[in-house]
């Protein structure tokens, strides 16, 4: 006669306080994440923003000194001559823009390729100096966004997918991928085929980015690299808690932090400074740096990224080499001992 399992009905209920303690950890696993994105953005404002201010020595001093009277501490001002210096210094992604009084008509430069939040906050001091002095304050795009995307919604919507598809790979690739060399080679061969499609749509389709389209897929493809081999490199070295603190800090920590919808140096005290050491905000500036600035600026970028790639490289390595090894000493354990033949004398 066979018998049934028992129903899952029968099984005792869990305790009392095994529910409050779920609902206390949901507490506060929802109180971090409301932290982690809503803190940076309802603290932004404008702090040490670095701008040029070009023109004689005496106005560019008057200037600056209303500058601090209307936004205390909102500003590192460049003094430079003239109007070239002031472009060559925005170009080269040394400052978000540019007031320029060497001229007959004062002028506002900006750049919204690099920050539209920044290129906001200077066009409404022309207007102020406008109502300010009675002469009217020209205001110049430098290097403006494209035209399909006059806001930059594409670039700053595309940070969360990299950060997501770096995420999702190394969770796939240590659970349908055996060996460490294999993981490794899946983790580049997806971060060149997501670079290359990622770039495609927003450069092609959503018309997000100028410049050159196989820069700005490589600059995708390193953030994406760097990301999933990195979490991929701490796992293998500490199991899942490395997968959760790998994907802590690159969701919790360094998409919000990343600066890209507005800038680093808007938000809130060190967070711009250290999300810019991690690869979505790496990732997000040498995005920018590729796709309109003809790669300037992208230096301390790369740099970051390949950083995360190479710790996440010999991480993976470390991981593999220790996982190999204890293999090797459990197999060795398991056999069982041999013993040298008994040699036996024949008999008369």
């Amino acid at each position: 006669m066979s018998t049934q399992a028992a129903p899952a009905a029968d099984a005792s209920p869990s305790p009392w306080p095994a529910v409050a303690g779920a609902v206390a950890l949901l507490t506060v696993i929802i109180s971090l994440l409301l932290t982690a994105f809503a803190w940076p953005s309802v603290r932004s404002s404008v702090r040490d923003v670095p701008i040029a201010v070009a023109g004689p020595a005496p106005a560019v001093k008057q200037l600056t000194a209303v500058l601090d009277r209307r936004l205390p501490d909102g500003f590192d001002v460049t003094e430079v001559a003239g109007t070239t210096a002031a472009e060559r210094l925005i170009r080269d992604r040394e400052v978000y823009g540019a007031i320029d009084l060497s001229s007959g008509t004062p002028q506002v430069i900006t750049a919204s390729a690099a920050s539209a939040a920044v290129a906001q906050t200077l066009n409404s001091i022309a207007t102020g100096l406008d109502q300010g002095t009675g002469t009217a304050v020209a205001a110049r795009d430098l290097v403006p966004l494209p035209a399909d995307d006059p806001r930059g919604a594409g670039l700053a919507a595309g940070a969360l997918p990299l950060v997501m598809g770096g995420l999702l790979a190394a969770v796939l690739l240590t659970r349908l991928v055996r060996g460490t060399v294999r993981r490794v080679t899946g983790a580049f061969a997806f971060a060149v085929t997501g670079g290359l499609a990622v770039a495609a749509i927003l450069q092609f389709w959503l018309g997000s980015l100028n410049g050159s389209y196989w820069a700005n897929s490589g600059a995708i493809a390193l953030t994406i690299a760097a990301t999933s081999l990195s979490i991929l490199g701490l796992e293998s070295l500490l199991g899942y808690a490395g997968l959760g603190l790998g994907a802590a800090t690159m969701m919790l920590i360094g998409n919000p932090l990343s600066g890209t919808a507005t800038a680093p140096e808007m938000l809130p005290g060190w967070s711009g400074a250290l999300g810019q050491l991690l690869p979505p905000g790496a990732g997000g500036r040498l995005l920018r740096s590729t796709a309109f600035f003809d790669g300037h600026g992208a230096t301390h970028s790369a740099a970051v990224l390949g950083t995360w790639l190479t710790l996440g490289l010999m991480l993976s390595l470390a991981g593999g080499l220790r996982a190999r090894s204890t293999a090797t000493v459990a197999d060795t354990a398991a056999r069982p001992a041999t013993h040298a033949p008994h040699l036996t004398t024949p008999g008369p």
